[in-house]
């Protein structure tokens, strides 16, 4: 099993989850956040004074997948996030140890189904 964690452009998001639901990935958490890579913020107008935005808004989506669909979800979630501009986001995969359904009991894979 592996966690998937998603760093995409917040209007990016319907389309990553949506793409995400079509190859059968039943659980997504998403959460806002604000953060900085590379470009170290972005210069802004607003009422003709340019101001710059250290952190910039984010949505990050946690996805535990089976191993047999890590492949698949790095693949969607690139193609449907992907804008082509600088700062698109990033996405990190963790090896996960186990999961458990809380309401049966299942563990590891048979809980991500």
């Amino acid at each position: 099993m592996r966690l998937i964690t998603a760093i995409v452009r917040p209007h990016r998001y319907e389309a990553v989850r949506d793409a995400l639901s079509e190859i059968g990935v039943t659980g997504i958490t998403a959460s806002q956040v604000t953060g900085f890579g590379r470009q170290r913020g972005q210069t802004e107008m607003y009422r003709g004074a340019e101001y710059e935005v250290k952190e910039i808004p984010k949505i990050k989506i946690e996805v535990a997948v089976p191993s047999s669909l890590l492949e698949k979800a790095l693949d969607t979630i690139t193609k449907s996030a992907e804008t082509g501009k600088i700062g698109d986001g990033k996405i990190f995969v963790s090896s996960l140890s186990g999961a458990v359904r809380i309401r049966t009991g299942e563990r590891d894979e048979k809980a991500l189904i």
